[in-house]
């Protein structure tokens, strides 16, 4: 249980004049500041937070809604932060609670690492799949796809809309139009004029992660995968689905390493909606 002082500060709103704090309580934490991230998540989505009253934050997250905005099909929580001198009170419990009861009948997801997974499952959350993080300098090599990639341009947005709506099982308008700003670069896969994959670049410190990484097959994404990373000399970092066998055993081969893995959780239905085998990445483990 949260102790009584601090369960009492309100929980409120964050907004990108929280960008610095947030920032703070990353590093407060031992992750990195990633103001970069924290900005997109806070303009995408809802922040949420807990005042120090000396100062900063006690705790933040966020969340990202999916589909309608009066009725979303989908929300992600991530980024979820309590602050070292109040760690171990509960504090995370009493956010959490507050999120899910604000969020109603809306179905939730996050990626949790293992200390966080029996929080949420106290809460009722489920273990629906698992995300491996792969980090590195891509290595290029090996037998070419024959997939077609190329720079996306703003006449592919409507595309890449569809398509990712089409593969995720919900609308993510608001992300896919924020991706030409955020991401570094950002390609498309084509097959005879039709789109059959994307995916972008984004700076993340000293990486440049690719997500979201949306494929037909394999293939498709070892090209889109190859064409990003032709254009930076940053390692790369990527969150894939274990599902993805192939997929995994040909990145580590250029040059990949497993660095970790997430169970992907849900509460208020059984599994993810969308198309899995053409969902390889999310856009970042806080967004879904």
């Amino acid at each position: 249980m949260a102790t009584p002082y601090l369960s009492a500060l309100p929980i409120r709103r964050l907004t990108l004049r929280d960008l610095t704090a947030c920032a703070d309580l990353s590093e407060d934490r031992g992750w990195p500041r990633e103001e970069h991230k924290w900005g997109f998540l806070l303009t995408a989505g809802k922040g949420y937070g807990i005042d120090d009253p000396h100062g900063g934050l006690v705790s933040a997250c966020v969340v990202t809604e999916y589909g309608p905005q009066d009725r979303p099909d989908l929300a992600a929580i991530g980024m979820v932060l309590v602050a070292e001198r109040h760690a171990r009170q509960g504090i995370g419990r009493h956010l959490m609670r507050h999120i899910v009861s604000a969020m109603g009948t809306t179905p939730l997801t996050l990626h949790a690492t293992p200390n966080g997974r029996p929080l949420y499952e106290e809460l009722g959350f489920k273990v629906t799949g698992r995300a491996e993080m792969l980090r590195g300098h891509f290595t290029p090599g090996g037998p070419t796809t024959g997939v077609a990639t190329r720079a996306a341009t703003a006449e592919d947005l409507t595309s890449i809309v569809r398509l990712d709506e089409e593969v995720f099982g919900a609308d993510r308008t608001h992300i896919v139009t924020r991706l030409p700003a955020f991401a570094d670069r950002l390609c498309v896969a084509e097959e005879g004029g039709r789109l059959i994959g994307y995916a972008g670049a984004w700076p993340n410190m000293d990486t440049h992660v690719i997500g979201p990484l949306v494929a037909r097959d394999p293939e498709t994404a070892k090209a889109l995968i190859a064409s990003l990373a032709a254009h930076t000399d940053r390692p790369l970092r990527t969150d894939i689905d274990v599902r993805h066998e192939e997929l995994l055993l040909w990145a580590k081969e250029r040059g990949l390493e497993s660095v970790a893995f997430n169970s992907v959780m849900t509460y208020g239905i059984p599994e993810l909606p969308g198309d899995w085998t053409r969902r390889i990445a999310p856009v970042t483990v806080a967004a879904g």
